[in-house]
C-alpha cells in the first residue's frame, strides 16, 4: 500500500537578507514502492503572478512594438504582444526553482535523475500550476547490527608447489599451439565455427572461435558441461551438436532457460608446445632477471589472489548479515541500469587482485548469468553499507584514489596516468567511489569481527570461456582489456 506526504513548503521573508523568496510549494510525495516515490508539486497562482511581474519588468525596457518607441509600450500590450514566449520563459524558471526547491528541502536522498516530461507542464491563465514527476530513491531501513560478527576466513601458507602450478600456468600461457593431425586432449585448442539454434531460428552463431578444451565451455548467458568429452573425438571437419540450457537471466526472453541446439564444426586443431625458460621468456614474462625473481612474482601474484579469495568469502559473510532482513524490492529498472555497473566493479576488484584476463572472463561469465540477482544482493548490500559510512563518518581521499589506481596500473602494465583517464573517459570514476568506500566500511565491520580460519584450495581451471552469448545479445557490455605487457598470469592476445 502506497503512502503519502503532503508538504506545504513556507515562504519566509528573506528580503532583509537579499535572498531570492522561495516559491509557497505544496508538495505530494506519494511512496510507490521502497525506492520509487511520486512527487506532486503545485505552485500557488501569486508565485506565478510574481514571476510573470518580473520577467515582463525584464522585458519592458528592450520591448519593441509598432507605433513605441522601445521602453515605451504599456506593459498591457507588451504581455499581450509576447504572451507565448513570456510563457515558455516562465515555465521553465518555475520549474527549475521548484525542482531545486524540493530537492534542498525534501530528504528524499535521490539515486536516478527526476522523470519528468518538462514540455507537458502547462503554465494556465488562471489558478495555480501543478506537476508531477517519479524518482528513485535509496532506500529507508533500519541499519542492521554489525558489530560482532562471526566469520571463517580461508587461510593458508603459499608452498613451493603452488608456486611451481602457477608458474606452470604461465609457462602454458606463453606456450605455442601447433598444427596437430590427432584428436584434442585437455588443454589443446580447436578452432571451430558455433552455430546456436532454438528450433530452426538462429539465436547467433561464430564463423570461427579459438577454444582451448576444458571439461566445460562458459558462454555470457549458458554453460556447456562436459565439453571435454564432446571433442574428444573431432577432427577437422567434424561436426557434433550438443544442447546447452540458456540462463533464466538472459539478454532475449523468450529463449530464458530453455535447451537451444549448438551446432559445432571443428576446423582445425592444435597441440600445446610448452616454452622453455630463456632469457628471453624471462623478459618477455615481465623483465625478470632470473627464474627465482619470476617465483618472487609468481608468489606475490598467488598472495594476491588469496587476499581477494578472503575478501570475497568475507565480504559475503558480512553481505548476508546486513541484507538478512532486507525484504525491500528494487525496481526492476534500476537493477538493469546497475548491472551493468556490478559487472565493472567485479572486473576492477579482480584486476586490482592480479587475475589474469582467462580468469576474469570465467567469472564474468559466471556473473553474468544471475547478474539480476547478483545486482540485487550487490545494491542492498551497497545502500546499508553507505549508510553504516555516513554514520561513521567514513569518507573518499584522493589518496584513496591513488592507491587503487597504482593497484589497478601494477597489475596490468600501463602507467597510472594512463589508468586514470581510462577510467574517468568510462565513467568509471563512481564505481571506485563506491569500492573504497565500501571496503573501508568492510575493514571497519571485519575490525569488530571474530575470525575462525578455514582451510582453502587454489581452484583449478575446468572452464574456458568465450566471449560470446548464444542469444547474441548480452544484459550488460563491459571491456576486458588484453594484457599491455607479459605480466605473470597476464594471457597472450592470440594463440598458435
Amino acid at each position: 500500500m502506497s503512502a503519502s506526504d503532503s508538504t506545504a513548503v513556507a515562504s519566509p521573508d528573506t528580503a532583509a537578507e537579499g535572498l531570492p523568496q522561495p516559491l509557497n510549494l505544496d508538495v505530494a510525495i506519494d511512496t510507490v514502492s521502497t525506492c520509487q516515490r511520486r512527487v506532486k508539486v503545485t505552485i500557488p497562482r501569486e508565485d506565478i503572478d510574481r514571476f510573470r511581474d518580473e520577467a515582463l519588468g525584464e522585458l519592458m525596457p528592450t520591448a519593441f512594438l509598432p507605433g513605441f518607441r522601445p521602453g515605451r509600450a504599456p506593459r498591457r500590450l507588451v504581455s499581450s504582444r509576447f504572451k507565448s514566449e513570456l510563457s515558455d520563459q516562465i515555465r521553465s524558471k518555475l520549474l527549475t526553482t521548484a525542482m531545486t526547491q524540493v530537492s534542498e528541502q525534501q530528504k528524499l536522498s535521490p539515486i536516478s535523475e527526476p522523470d519528468l516530461d518538462a514540455n507537458a507542464v502547462l503554465l494556465p491563465d488562471d489558478g495555480p500550476m501543478t506537476f508531477e514527476f517519479s524518482i528513485e530513491v535509496r532506500p529507508e531501513f533500519e541499519v542492521p547490527k554489525w558489530k560482532g560478527l562471526s566469520i571463517s576466513r580461508p587461510a593458508r601458507a603459499i608452498t613451493d608447489p603452488d608456486v611451481d602450478e602457477a608458474l606452470a600456468g604461465h609457462l602454458r600461457e606463453r606456450a605455442r599451439f601447433v598444427p596437430h593431425d590427432g584428436v584434442p586432449a585437455l588443454g589443446d585448442l580447436i578452432v571451430a565455427s558455433l552455430v546456436f539454434k532454438d528450433g530452426d531460428r538462429v539465436l547467433s552463431q561464430v564463423e570461427e572461435a579459438d577454444i582451448v578444451v576444458r571439461e566445460k565451455l562458459s558462454f555470457a548467458d549458458a554453460e556447456l558441461p562436459g565439453f571435454a568429452t564432446l571433442v574428444a573425438k573431432s577432427k577437422p571437419g567434424t561436426a557434433v551438436t550438443a544442447t546447452v540450457k540458456v540462463s533464466d537471466e538472459a539478454a532475449l526472453e523468450d529463449v530464458r532457460g530453455k535447451d537451444v541446439t549448438m551446432e559445432l564444426k571443428v576446423l582445425d586443431v592444435k597441440r600445446l608446445e610448452l616454452p622453455e625458460m630463456t632469457p628471453a621468456l624471462l623478459d618477455e614474462l615481465g623483465g625478470f632477471e632470473s627464474a627465482d625473481a619470476l617465483r618472487v612474482a609468481v608468489r606475490k601474484q598467488l598472495e594476491g589472489q588469496l587476499e581477494w579469495h578472503q575478501r570475497r568469502q568475507v565480504r559475503q559473510q558480512v553481505a548476508s548479515a546486513l541484507t538478512a532482513s532486507a525484504s525491500w524490492e528494487l525496481p526492476p529498472a534500476l537493477l538493469r541500469r546497475q548491472a551493468q555497473r556490478e559487472l565493472e566493479r567485479a572486473i576492477l576488484e579482480l584486476r586490482r587482485s592480479g587475475f589474469d584476463d582467462d580468469s576474469i572472463r570465467r567469472y564474468v561469465n559466471e556473473l553474468r548469468q544471475t547478474v539480476m540477482a547478483s545486482t540485487a544482493r550487490a545494491l542492498k548490500e551497497h545502500f546499508i553499507l553507505e549508510r553504516i559510512a555516513e554514520d561513521e563518518g567514513i569518507a573518499d581521499t584522493a589518496a584513496d584514489y591513488d592507491e587503487e589506481i597504482r593497484a589497478v596500473a601494477a597489475q596490468s602494465g600501463e602507467p597510472p596516468r594512463r589508468v586514470r583517464a581510462s577510467l574517468e573517459r568510462r565513467g568509471l570514476m563512481d564505481v571506485l567511489r563506491n569500492q573504497i568506500i565500501e571496503r573501508k566500511t568492510i575493514d571497519l565491520i571485519t575490525s569488530q569481527a571474530s575470525f575462525k580460519d578455514t582451510p582453502f584450495e587454489f581452484g583449478r581451471a575446468d572452464s574456458e570461456a568465450i566471449d560470446h552469448a548464444v542469444c547474441g545479445a548480452v544484459v550488460g557490455e563491459e571491456e576486458i582489456p588484453i594484457a599491455t605487457q607479459a605480466e605473470p598470469g597476464a594471457r597472450p592476445g592470440t594463440r598458435g
